[in-house]
């Protein structure tokens, strides 16, 4: 004989929720329907008690009544063209920066009850279709990040109504809030470190210079090093790749044979730089002292660990969320800038 009965077999109700979660059911509703002004703490509660309970919310019903859809688009954007065999999606899944903004989004969309959706957009085509869609209501609002500077999409997407948050500075003046680490301070740390280890001859692996992080980077590198005397900085040019590291490594120590310090706009570059410097015979960092930028998973997988600075990407893209929320909740809400800090990571590299 089964032992099952109507209550056991039943679905779970929006009172099951309730009471597992220990609030009232209006609580449960105004949570689940993205009502504001709700504690922070009770999203987690409410949400681990849908869990729990196997609750099933109306999904079509909550967007009639709240003309929200839960959705949160995560743009990546490039301007440059790509075709189908171009390694655009490899770039993104496989690169440790755009891994750990994905972790800070998913870290404060998953409390509020809301989704991720993933956009990626490499050619006009595709940049008209993201708009499209986001006008269409696919997504309540944008996080944006940009590849490049000559980008259109930023702007595209703040010339709309959609309510979106760009992760980085803009390239160019438009009306849209942004998260962003003080890039200029973060390079000024890592040239007070050379200097004070005593460093003669200082060079930079750069990013390309139009883009906003390397500017404001190799600014805050050449004004440090201005303030101890150094009036020229030699420079060379990567793409934020392991590879370009290596080469603009080999291209620095060329033309300067006694260099003795180094600055890489990113851990990947400064990883292949490291490289370079093993292939031709330099001791790190007796010979050749290397500093990265972000912090990220190659600054502890090179050999010897990378001394970096610490870009707190996953706080950022959190923040980024927040302040996305706050504009869908309110559409007049000024636009806002967040910069954080950076920090120096010492390390064996430097």
């Amino acid at each position: 004989m089964s032992s099952s009965t109507p209550e056991a077999s039943r679905s779970p109700t929006l009172e099951d929720v309730a009471q597992v979660a220990g609030v009232s059911r209006a609580t449960v509703s105004r949570v689940i329907n993205g009502v504001r002004n709700v504690d922070p703490e009770l999203h987690e509660v409410v949400w681990r008690a849908v869990s729990s309970t196997g609750y099933v919310p109306n999904r079509a019903a909550r967007s009639l009544v709240t003309r929200k859809t839960g959705n949160i688009a995560l743009v990546l954007s490039d301007s440059e063209s790509h075709t189908a065999n171009d390694p655009f999606m490899g770039r993104f899944f496989t690169d440790p920066y755009f891994g750990r903004v994905v972790g800070g989004v998913l870290s404060e969309l998953r409390p509020r009850g809301l989704h991720l959706a993933l956009m990626l957009a490499g050619d006009d085509d595709q940049r008209v279709k993201v708009v499209g869609d986001l006008r269409q209501g696919h997504a309540d609002g944008a996080v944006v990040m940009s590849l490049h500077p000559g980008d259109p999409l930023p702007a595209l997407i703040a010339e709309t109504s959609i309510p979106a948050v760009q992760f980085g500075r803009p390239a160019a003046p438009i009306p849209i809030s942004y998260v962003d680490v003080a890039n200029d301070k973060g390079a000024a740390m890592a040239a007070e470190l050379l200097v004070e280890r005593g460093c003669q001859q200082i060079g930079v692996i750069a990013g390309p210079f139009e883009v906003p992080a390397s500017a404001d980077r190799l600014a805050g590198f050449r004004q440090a090093m201005a303030r101890h005397g150094v009036a020229y900085v030699p420079t060379a040019v990567g793409g934020f790749t392991h590879e370009s590291g290596d080469k603009a490594m080999r291209e620095l120590l060329d033309q300067y044979p006694d260099l003795d310090g180094v600055f890489a706009f990113n851990d990947l570059m400064a990883q292949g730089a490291v490289v370079a410097l093993h292939d031709m015979g330099r001791r790190i960092p007796e010979d050749v002292a290397v500093i990265g930028f972000d912090d990220s998973s190659p600054a502890l997988a090179a050999r010897p660990a990378l001394t970096t600075i610490r870009h707190p990407l996953e706080d950022m893209a959190a923040e980024a969320i927040r302040l996305l929320v706050a504009r869908i909740d309110d559409p007049a809400a000024k636009l806002t800038s967040v910069i954080f800090e950076p920090r120096l990571i010492k390390r064996d590299s430097a």
